[in-house]
């Protein structure tokens, strides 16, 4: 049996970082997390730090970065409406945004 020689590829941590890099996909990234049904208590933390890690390399100094983090401690320490303006504020400061948009509605919903 000849064994096939098989591509090397990058991580997913790698490949992922290289597309979040952009700012388009770094918000569909976190967009998705706050989607989630059922998230895991420390998803959304790490969906943050990806980003920061991903503009550390193209939009943000080393140092930048490292207040970004900071801050975000910060924020994600916070509760209520203090959190979600912590956020907002935090988000902004990437040249990202939070909003809000319509569900998508079912076409079983009775009240259609």
């Amino acid at each position: 049996m000849s064994v096939a020689n098989l591509p090397t590829s990058d991580s997913y941590y790698d490949y992922l970082i290289s597309r979040l890099k952009n700012p388009i996909e770094a918000a569909a990234y976190i967009e998705a997390i706050l989607e989630e049904e059922d998230p895991e208590p420390t998803l959304l933390k790490s969906a943050l730090l990806d980003v920061i890690e991903a503009f550390s390399r193209t939009e943000l100094s080393l140092e930048q970065a490292e207040v970004q983090r900071q801050k975000l401690d910060h924020v994600l320490s916070l509760s209520g409406s203090q959190a979600i303006y912590g956020l907002m504020t935090w988000l902004d400061d990437l040249g990202l945004k939070l909003s809000v948009s319509i569900q998508d509605q079912d076409s079983d919903n009775p009240d259609d």
